[in-house]
């Protein structure tokens, strides 16, 4: 796959009210330390771009994980001819055009209108290059520095400096540090020295054609940026394009894919690139060759690798998995970086940007650490994380960024009650968590600790209603709130209604079953949830959330496939048996709702976790539930699929005859074995060999045996 297919503008086209993806359009090489990206309007708060957009304001290197997060250790570099009536972005700006720019995964080219000048800018780990093409006189560089700042021109080729600006941070003092080198040298005096806040500078290289800016970073200190620029400085721009293209060829060629549909077959590797983007670097190394990184609580630079953001509530359910078949190195890597989260704060992170912030429902980094567990990834992690795990469990924080919310009511009354924001998933997600805590202690043949967990595990009949057939909110004596309405949004759901949030049992839909009083009534439930309008009660927050919006946008009902919590429920039929009630309905969400352009999602792709959905139920199976090793079967969309694992072995799916009415499988033959189970083992497709999907028109349902169903406790 060539990197200069894909647009990195998939999912840009968003604003506050509504997602397309709420993506940016990064350039750099994979998990890269830093992003660039235009900037088309500061003023718009995080949503700086928009692709419909014709004004250019610079290069913004960011590291913005999301709208909703913000940004930190940000700037934004415009090249510029002549003179200004005032030095800031505004009077600088020049309009452009989108459908002549360059937005690629290794590099952007932009050409500013005003001036008639060409930029290219070409990432690096940890720096990059700027090339500007002058066709006037007085060629300029505006660099906006919206923070706190200190800046030093070292020589007439050197510029160095620091900013301060975070949306969040435990370090009030956290910088990030730059130096630039100009291969044509500086021609204006300017004092050597300066510092200030939300400031511009100019910088003037007199009558030339051309200026090659390499530049450096570092959030370590000056001097490791330095060192950093200089291990690039003899480089030439090609150079950086080979190593930024042979980076992204490296993962984008993991997976091939084989279709007659050209289109989809594009949207396959816009989402492939994703999934590749977070988490971020925030390691670099030293004179040394040693691994260090920056600790933001302790305020000193410490061994050891470390990662930013990513939050797991969001990316636990598939980008982990997926890095789990064809990134391992890259996951073992990650999960060292994690454990030195813990080693630093005393807790495993929840969403990181760039240190905790502690956001969203549950600890299900565990979702994260069981499935590396019992797919013998980093297994010389696994008993430290497991007394972190623990320690999250049962020990509450004071600090309610950190850990488990409610945790001692959780451990007094089975479930978190109303006292708590999104009590409702509060309790789910920590009986998924003891499930996967339960299945890392089986891997370390702790039988004590995993049966203590795995009956924990069970809390969610606790909160379950079988009048309503909902989960729903207790108060410390024991009753259901009251007023219940399964539509309300917000309150004690996060971010959906009773519908969406009331099947996060992923480690036990036998026992849910059960409960419903019955595989009809399940079956039934499913039905309704997916044969209703998209309705929805803003109650519980009191006005409409994008979520709200993008989930009433397309007509599957209650399905609300725009945001994670409902990843996996087209799935569930599967645990019935009945496999051919979910099979349209996910091969109807593969077209209707994913494609390249820029409305390409349908809500939120937070830190490649919708992508990597897109992944997964586009190769025909999905890890409803992490920590199990094994995957659901649903549907495969393209002709031919081979994957390139981890291990080396490969992997080919083949899908056979494949159009748009062929909705249905008809059997799967494995290993040219007739696949009967409605799952595939991670250990065996880490075997490689072929799976061959026989699709169909019309169902075959068949009665299927308990062992052929999905795992539950």
């Amino acid at each position: 796959m060539n990197s200069t297919l894909i647009d990195t503008r998939h999912g840009t086209d968003n604003q506050h009210s509504f997602s397309n993806g709420n993506c940016l359009p990064y350039t750099g090489v994979p998990f890269g330390m830093n992003y660039f990206a235009p900037q088309t309007n500061g003023d718009n708060g995080s949503w700086w771009f928009n692709p419909r957009d014709r004004i250019f304001q610079g290069f913004r290197l960011t590291h913005q994980p999301s709208p909703w997060m913000g940004d930190f250790s940000y700037l934004v570099m415009l090249p510029f001819n002549g003179n200004l009536n005032e030095t800031n972005v505004f009077h600088a700006q020049s309009s452009y055009r989108p459908d002549e720019s360059v937005f690629n995964p290794s590099y952007l080219e932009i050409t500013a209108q005003r001036y008639q000048l060409t930029t290219r800018m070409i990432p690096s780990m940890y720096g990059g290059v700027l090339t500007t093409r002058y066709t006037h006189k007085d060629a300029k560089l505006l660099l906006s520095l919206p923070g706190k700042y200190q800046l030093t021109i070292e020589d007439a080729h050197t510029v160095s400096g620091s900013i301060i600006n975070y949306a969040g941070c435990e370090d009030k003092e956290f910088s990030f540090y730059f130096t630039m080198y100009f291969k044509q040298p500086l021609t204006t005096e300017t004092s050597s020295e300066q510092a200030g806040t939300e400031d511009c500078l100019a910088f003037s290289f007199g009558d030339i054609k051309e200026q090659i800016i390499q530049f450096g970073t570092s959030f370590v200190s000056l001097e490791q940026a330095k060192l950093n620029l200089s291990r690039e400085l003899d480089w030439q721009p090609e150079d950086y394009l080979t190593h930024s293209q042979e980076q992204w060829a490296y993962y984008l060629n993991k997976i091939e894919i084989q279709d007659k549909n050209q289109q989809r077959r594009s949207t396959f590797y816009h989402n492939f690139y994703r999934a590749f983007l977070f988490p971020q670097t925030f390691y670099e190394k030293n004179s040394d060759n040693q691994i260090i990184h920056y600790d933001t609580l302790a305020k000193e630079v410490k061994p050891g690798f470390l990662y930013t953001n990513n939050g797991f509530w969001d990316t636990y359910k598939t980008v982990y998995p997926l890095y789990s078949l064809i990134a391992q190195e890259k996951y073992a890597e990650m999960l060292e970086g994690f454990l030195n989260s813990y080693r630093e704060s005393g807790y495993l992170p929840k969403w990181l940007s760039p240190d905790e912030r502690g956001l969203m429902p549950g600890t299900l980094i565990d979702a994260v650490i069981a499935d590396a567990a019992v797919k013998n990834i980093r297994p010389d992690l696994i008993p430290e994380f497991l007394d972190a795990m623990i320690k999250g469990a049962t020990i509450q924080s004071e600090n309610p960024n950190y850990g488990r919310q409610g945790t001692n009511d959780y451990l007094t009354y089975g479930y978190v009650p109303t006292t708590y924001h999104e009590s409702v998933n509060h309790t789910l997600d920590y009986c998924y968590s003891d499930f996967c805590i339960s299945q890392v202690a089986k891997v370390l043949e702790k039988k004590t600790t995993a049966e203590h967990y795995e009956k924990q595990a069970k809390n969610y009949l606790t909160i379950f209603d079988p009048d309503s057939g909902f989960m729903r909110a207790k108060q410390t004596d024991g009753a259901f709130k009251d007023a219940f309405d399964s539509h309300r949004w917000g309150g004690d759901y996060a971010e959906g209604s009773a519908w969406q949030s009331s099947f996060a049992v992923y480690h036990d839909f036998k026992g849910l079953i059960t409960a419903y009083g019955g595989p009809d009534k399940f079956l039934e439930k499913l039905i309704d949830l997916c044969n209703q309008p998209p309705s929805f009660n803003v109650d519980g927050y009191g006005f409409e959330i994008h979520e709200m919006s993008e989930m009433a946008a397309t007509e599957f009902g209650q399905l609300a496939i725009s945001n994670q919590p409902s990843f996996h429920l087209p799935y569930l039929f599967s645990y019935l048996g009945k496999p051919e009630f979910a099979q349209p309905l996910l091969k109807q969400l593969m077209i209707q709702e994913f494609n390249d352009s820029p409305t390409g999602f349908p809500g939120d792709e937070d830190n490649g976790s919708m992508a990597s959905w897109y992944i997964f139920n586009s190769l025909g199976f999905y890890p409803v539930c992490p920590g199990s090793g094994e995957y659901v079967i649903g549907i495969p969309l393209f002709d031919k699929t081979v994957l390139h694992l981890s291990n080396g072995e490969t992997l080919t799916i083949s899908t056979s005859p494949n159009q748009d009415q062929q909705q249905f499988i008809d059997h799967i033959r494995y290993n040219d074995a007739l696949h009967e189970s409605l799952v595939f083992e991670h250990d065996s497709l880490m075997n490689g060999g072929t799976i061959d999907f026989t699709l169909g028109t019309v169902p075959r349902p068949r009665k299927r045996k308990e062992e052929q169903l999905p795992f539950s406790i």
